[in-house]
């Protein structure tokens, strides 16, 4: 990330038939998401992964090539949706944060993993009167008592290995000086009091049921909802700390590392499918929802090579040899999930849903260009300055991975489109995937949006506090960073960004349907709470947006 501080399918028909069998996801055909409750649920547990960087195209070319794998077993298991969509941007997240609450970032108010907001204050204000509104708002390991450690500042003794007995309690390792300000209360403002909307945690919780999770970063306390008690069980080992027994720096620089890491959430998956809490410890029950996000997949498609194995794509579509090896391992965590559930008698009872936070860009190394945002927007500084003497940067934060969002000091529709008339009139030159000269116009973009247009680019209200000012769509292949280290991102709107997996297998569903048509992954939220037997219009997003439980037509 560039930041800038301050199987054969079997007719719909008879799926939608199978499916009003079972009273799970039939009454989600087309139509009000305010469908009534089932009696009786339709699963005792919901199991969620996330594989990050997945893309449909992915899992399509592996199952073809594995029939018998754990993945193919599970997409013939159950309803395979083949043209899914994650949010836009297609960031961490938003893409996680949509899953688990049915609504896009217009609606959530989470934007990225970094972002900024023109109504809160700067941490560590502590005189709040009359203070001057404007601060980032940071969801990233910048928030953890100490980032460079897996425990996030806990104090384990015997790290990595005694990283199960990490807390699950992650709020309690966020450094509260580091949190923007509410003006309102003039105290820290944590993730999970930032998300607009509730969670299916929750729900859930509110339901009387068990919920767990884990992810990568203290940070998804955000998962919680307002209500800040949303996870029982939340685990969250710091992905971007220092990776121990290696050299190249946190556990996503070497894909060895990541495997490792992705171990550590995977163990604590499996002991809760045996019934206990993510460390072992205590005997609580299975949860009725429970998941975590694997991020090999990622490193692999971003990093250019690691372990000897050369990183991305092949060619348009084809993963290289790291991403081949990272599918198969998320294939083997996935086999080992299955089996745990059919070991405990559980797989009647337990529905999985696979999918993705967001997908991976250019899966085409030859459309490769990376571009240092850095010159663009000192530049653009400094043309508003000479533009308005006396006047200090416009820029109040940018983030840039594939997708150019740009917060602005002067909020006023001529400051955005001054912005944008600089940003379309640069041009300069980058590197290919060979680090080879390549140049680049409009600063790298396709499209720019600026002020109004871009809030009704996210369906906001113009001025919303936390909209972007400025949001460009990257032309094909651009990833912005100011190096040589990476040859692909996400956060952008192209296909390869969006089009991620959806499969929901298991309890409830019919075996061997795909649904071709266009989903969203946002519908996963309502979804689960009606396999759950629960009402998906308990969730705020649900009823603002009229999020649709996933089809089955």
């Amino acid at each position: 990330m560039s930041r800038r501080p301050a199987h054969p399918a079997r007719s719909v028909t008879a799926a939608a038939a199978a499916l009003a069998a079972v009273g799970a996801l039939s009454a989600a055909a087309p139509g009000s998401a305010h469908t009534s409750v089932h009696p009786h649920p339709a699963a005792r547990h919901v199991l969620l992964l996330s594989v990050d960087g997945l893309h449909q195209s992915d899992l399509a070319w592996y199952i073809a090539r594995h029939p018998q794998s754990a993945l193919a077993r599970l997409t013939a298991g159950g309803v395979q949706y083949t043209h899914a969509a994650t949010t836009n941007p297609s960031d961490s997240f938003p893409g996680m944060v949509g899953q688990l609450t049915g609504g896009n970032p217009g609606t959530t108010g989470v934007y990225y993993d970094d972002t900024y907001s023109s109504a809160l204050l700067p941490a560590g204000t502590t005189q709040c009167t009359g203070a001057k509104p404007g601060a980032e708002v940071d969801l990233t390991e910048d928030l953890d008592r100490d980032k460079d450690s897996l425990d996030a500042g806990q104090g384990l003794s015997g790290l990595p290995g005694s990283i199960l007995q990490m807390t699950g309690d992650p709020a309690r390792l966020i450094d509260p000086s580091k949190l923007p300000v509410d003006p309102k209360t003039c105290r820290p403002l944590y993730p999970h009091s930032y998300l607009r909307v509730n969670t299916v945690f929750d729900v859930v919780r509110t339901g009387g049921l068990r919920t767990a999770w884990s992810d990568k970063h203290a940070a998804y306390d955000i998962l919680e909802g307002p209500s800040g008690k949303g996870i029982q069980d939340l685990f969250t080992p710091e992905i971007n700390s220092k990776a121990v027994g290696y050299d190249a720096g946190d556990w996503t620089k070497d894909n060895a590392a990541t495997e490792q890491y992705d171990g550590y959430k995977a163990q604590a998956v499996l002991n809760e499918i045996d019934g206990y809490d993510h460390s072992r410890t205590h005997k609580v029950g299975t949860p009725a929802v429970f998941g975590m996000n694997f991020q090999s997949v990622s490193t692999a498609q971003k990093l250019p090579n690691s372990d000897g194995l050369s990183g991305g794509y092949q060619e348009k579509g084809v993963p290289g040899p790291l991403v081949v090896k990272n599918l198969e391992f998320v294939d083997q965590q996935v086999g080992a999930f299955l089996a745990e559930l059919r070991k405990r008698h559980l797989a009647d009872s337990t529905t999985v849903i696979l999918s993705s936070k967001h997908g991976q860009s250019p899966t085409d190394p030859k459309a490769l260009t990376r571009i240092d945002d850095g010159p663009l927007l000192d530049g653009l500084n400094s043309a508003w300055k000479e533009a308005h003497p006396g006047s200090g940067d416009l820029v109040a934060h940018a983030v840039d991975d594939d997708a150019m969002l740009i917060w602005l000091t002067d909020r006023s529709q001529a400051a955005a489109d001054f912005a944008k008339a600089y940003l379309l009139a640069r041009s300069g030159t980058g590197n290919d995937i060979d680090g080879k000269a390549r140049p680049f116009t409009a600063s790298g973009l396709q499209s720019l949006y600026a002020g109004a247009d871009a809030a009704r680019y996210f369906h906001a209200r113009p001025g919303d506090s936390r909209v972007p000012d400025l949001i460009g769509v990257a032309q094909y292949g651009v990833v912005y960073t100011g190096g040589k280290g990476k040859i692909a991102e996400h956060g952008g709107a192209h296909a390869d960004d969006l089009d991620v997996p959806l499969v929901v297998s298991g309890a409830a569903t019919p075996h061997g349907v795909r649904v071709d048509g266009p989903v969203h992954t946002t519908q996963i939220a309502p979804t689960i709470l009606r396999l759950l037997g629960l009402d998906p219009r308990e969730l705020d997003a649900v009823r603002i947006e009229h999020t649709r439980v996933l089809p089955v037509r």
